[in-house]
């Protein structure tokens, strides 16, 4: 199998994912749910620099690369699970806000 093609698919993916919880992020009128939905884009945008960067090495295999690459995967890292915690301490709340503003 062709790792290039997979981390390819991964790129798209994450894309299609980030734009679909930004759109619902504009579209959404509570403001928990809006953060929620910004921090979800958030983690498939981590994904997306981390795929990027790991199909860029795989292209390119070059001591410039690899420095590249390492810096791609650890700022999506740090971006995927800084929104991940975003993510989990507003999902808490978003089921709450949905109450009240019923």
């Amino acid at each position: 199998m062709n790792f290039n093609y997979f981390f390819l698919t991964i790129v798209v993916i994450a894309f299609a994912v980030y734009f679909y919880y930004k759109t619902k992020q504009f579209r959404s009128t509570l403001p928990i749910r809006k953060k929620w939905y910004k921090a979800k884009a958030g983690i498939a945008l981590g994904v997306f620099i981390i795929a990027f960067g790991i199909n860029a090495v795989i292209i390119h295999q070059s001591l410039v690369s690899y420095i590249i690459c390492a810096i791609f995967v650890i700022l999506g890292l740090v971006q995927a699970y800084n929104n991940y915690l975003r993510m989990r301490h507003e999902g808490k709340y978003v089921q709450e806000e949905y109450e009240l503003n019923r």
